[in-house]
């Protein structure tokens, strides 16, 4: 599934000529994402969404890495990015949470009932 992901993060802006720091961050980003999946799921269960966000994690690294800018905008179908100036990447990060969300483990705070 790594080409896939190295494939669509080339298709979504990086250059041929970044495939060789490109290919570590995909294969990352597959492993980073794999890790957090919900039992029973697999990356072929989820394969387009698991794809576009694997590739949006690469280049957010990416450009991390390199100095380079932000993404201001970008659409891939139905699934579009944005985000602001701010400098941060937690927009992306957030619609990464979000996208993937269907098929993730529950990392979030949760009240139980107490009997009292």
């Amino acid at each position: 599934m790594t080409e896939q992901i190295i494939a669509l993060a080339i298709a979504m802006g990086a250059s041929e000529s970044q495939r060789e720091v490109l290919e570590p961050l995909c294969a990352a980003a597959e492993q980073a994402l794999t890790a957090q999946l919900r039992p029973g799921v697999t990356p072929e269960s989820c394969a387009d969404a698991f794809t576009v966000c694997a590739a949006w994690m690469a280049l957010d690294g990416l450009y991390a890495a390199g100095g380079g800018g932000e993404v201001t905008s970008f659409t891939a179908g139905d699934v579009s990015i944005q985000t602001g100036g701010s400098g941060e990447s937690g927009g992306l990060t957030a619609q990464i949470q979000r996208l993937m969300a269907p098929y993730l483990r529950d990392g979030g705070f949760y009240f139980q009932g107490v009997t009292g």
